[in-house]
C-alpha cells in the first residue's frame, strides 16, 4: 500500500477538521440515535420502573468496554481502531483480524439499519399509514440516501451538520424528558409496586440489550486522521459522550415510565415516546418529540456511515474486502460509504427490528470483549490497568451470554438466525483471508 508523502505541521493542521466538539457530536450522534428508541419498549416490558437503572447499568459496561478503546486508540492512532488493533497487536493472526474486521463492519450495518428504521417509523407517525412497514422501509431508504450524500460531499460539512443535529436534539430530548416528568400521574414507589418484579438477572439482561445504544463511541477512533489534537480529544471525546449519553437516556427513560402507562410503551414501541407526548401534552408535545426523535436518528446514521466506512476502507486496503472499497476520493472513502449504504438497506428489507438490535449488541460486545483482550496483551506499552482490562472481560463476556440466554429462553428460533449470521460472515472473512495469504505468498 502506497504511504502518504510528507507534509509539514501547518498543512497537516488545515486538514484536520474535526475539534473536541465534533468528535463528541460524533460519538452522542452514534449513541443517542435509534436505540434509545428500540430499546424503551423492551426494557419496560422486561424490568418495568426498574428500566433506567438497568440503561444506566448497561452505560457501565459501555464506559468499561471503552477503557480498552481509548488506551489503543491513543497508542495507535489508527482510523482502523478495533480492526487495525486486533491485526498490529497479533501481526501474524490473518484470519482472526478478518473475522473481527467482517464483524464489526456488519455490526454497523445492522445499527445503520436501526436507525434508519426508527426514523421511518417517527417520521410517518402522524399519518393513517404509520403501521404499513413497507411505507416505512421505503422512507429508511431515502433517510439512507440522503445521508449517503452527505458524507460523500465533505468532511468538513458532515461535521458541522453532525454538530447541528446532535446538540439540537440533546436539548429538545432534554426538555421533553422534563416536561413529561413535570406532567406525571404517579411516582416511582407506585410505578415499582405496580410494575412487574424483576429478578436481577432480567436486569442485568437488559443492561446487556441495551449495550447496542452505546456503542457508537468508537467512532471517534475512525476519525483520527481528521481530527485536532488525537492524544488529549480521544479520551476526552469518549468518556464525556458517554457520560451524557447515560445521562440523557435515564432521563429520557423516567420520563417516560412516569407519564406514559406502561402498557402503551410496550405496544408503541419504536414511536412510544411521540405517542406518549401526545396523550399527555397534545399534538404540539407529539411533534417536538418527533422532531427530536428524527434528529436523534440522522446524527446517529450520519456519524456511523463516517466513522465505519473508514473502517471498511482500512480493512478492504489490507486485503480483506473487495479492493474497491479501499479506495478513496478527497480523502473520503467513497465506494465504502456507498456499500454500508446498500447493505443496511438490504437490511431493512429482510430484517426483524428486534433481532437487528439484539445481534448489533451481540456483536459490539464480543468485539469490545476482544478489544480489551487485546489491551490487556498489550497493557505496560498502553500504560493500562490489569483490573480494569480483566473487569472488561468478565463483564463483557457476562452480557454477551445474558443475550444468548435471553434469546435461547424466548425466541430459540431468533438465536438461531443470529448465529447462522456469525456463520456466513465468518465464512466470509475466512475465504478473504485465505486469499490475502495466499497473494503474501506469491502462490
Amino acid at each position: 500500500m502506497q504511504e502518504e508523502p510528507p507534509t509539514s505541521p501547518i498543512l497537516r493542521k488545515r486538514h484536520r477538521a474535526l475539534g473536541l466538539p465534533e468528535l463528541i457530536a460524533i460519538a452522542l450522534g452514534g449513541m443517542v440515535g435509534g436505540g434509545i428508541f428500540t430499546i424503551l419498549g423492551i426494557s419496560v416490558a422486561m424490568v418495568g420502573a426498574w428500566a433506567p437503572i438497568a440503561i444506566a447499568l448497561g452505560g457501565g459496561v459501555a464506559s468499561l468496554a471503552a477503557y480498552s478503546y481509548v488506551k489503543l486508540g491513543v497508542y495507535y492512532k489508527d482510523e482502523g481502531a478495533t480492526y487495525s488493533f486486533f491485526k498490529r497487536t497479533f501481526p501474524g493472526s490473518h484470519f482472526a483480524a478478518a473475522v473481527i474486521g467482517w464483524w464489526t463492519i456488519f455490526g454497523y450495518i445492522s445499527t445503520m439499519a436501526l436507525y434508519s428504521y426508527t426514523f421511518a417509523a417517527y417520521a410517518i407517525s402522524n399519518f393513517a399509514f404509520a403501521n404499513d412497514v413497507w411505507v416505512r422501509k421505503l422512507v429508511a431508504g431515502g433517510i439512507l440516501a440522503l445521508f449517503t450524500i452527505i458524507n460523500v460531499w465533505s468532511v468538513k460539512g458532515m461535521g458541522k451538520i453532525e454538530d447541528l443535529m446532535v446538540y439540537s436534539k440533546l436539548l429538545i430530548l432534554c426538555v421533553i424528558s422534563f416536561v413529561l416528568i413535570s406532567h406525571s400521574q404517579t411516582t416511582l414507589p407506585e410505578l415499582f409496586d405496580l410494575g412487574p418484579d424483576p429478578t436481577i438477572l432480567s436486569i442485568l439482561v437488559v443492561a446487556s440489550v441495551t449495550f447496542v445504544a452505546y456503542e457508537g463511541f468508537q467512532l471517534v477512533i475512525n476519525a483520527v486522521k481528521e481530527m485536532v489534537q488525537p492524544d488529549k480529544n480521544i479520551p476526552r471525546a469518549i468518556y464525556a459522550a458517554i457520560v451524557l449519553a447515560i445521562l440523557i437516556y435515564v432521563v429520557i427513560a423516567m420520563g417516560a415510565i412516569l407519564a406514559i402507562p406502561f402498557a402503551d410503551i410496550i405496544r408503541d414501541k419504536e414511536y412510544a415516546l411521540a405517542a406518549g407526548a401526545r396523550d399527555v401534552l397534545g399534538p404540539m408535545g407529539a411533534d417536538i418529540v418527533i422532531m427530536g426523535a428524527l434528529l436523534a436518528t440522522m446524527s446517529a446514521l450520519s456519524g456511523t456511515i463516517f466513522g465505519a466506512s473508514r473502517q471498511m476502507a482500512v480493512i478492504a486496503g489490507d486485503g480483506y474486502l473487495p479492493a474497491i472499497l479501499g479506495r478513496k476520493a478527497r480523502n473520503i472513502p467513497v465506494q465504502a460509504i456507498l456499500a454500508m449504504a446498500t447493505c443496511a438497506f438490504a437490511l431493512v428489507l429482510l430484517g426483524n427490528l428486534r433481532m437487528i438490535l439484539e445481534f448489533g449488541s451481540i456483536t459490539f460486545l464480543v468485539v469490545s470483549l476482544l478489544m480489551a483482550y487485546t489491551n490487556h496483551r498489550i497493557r505496560k506499552a498502553t500504560g493500562s490497568s490489569t483490573i480494569m482490562t480483566v473487569l472488561a472481560m468478565l463483564t463483557l463476556l457476562m452480557g454477551a451470554i445474558l443475550i444468548l440466554y435471553y434469546e435461547f429462553t424466548t425466541q430459540p428460533e431468533q438465536m438461531f438466525f443470529i448465529l447462522a449470521l456469525y456463520v456466513l460472515l465468518t465464512l466470509g472473512a475466512w475465504g478473504y483471508s485465505a486469499y490475502h495469504k495466499r497473494v503474501e505468498s506469491g502462490a
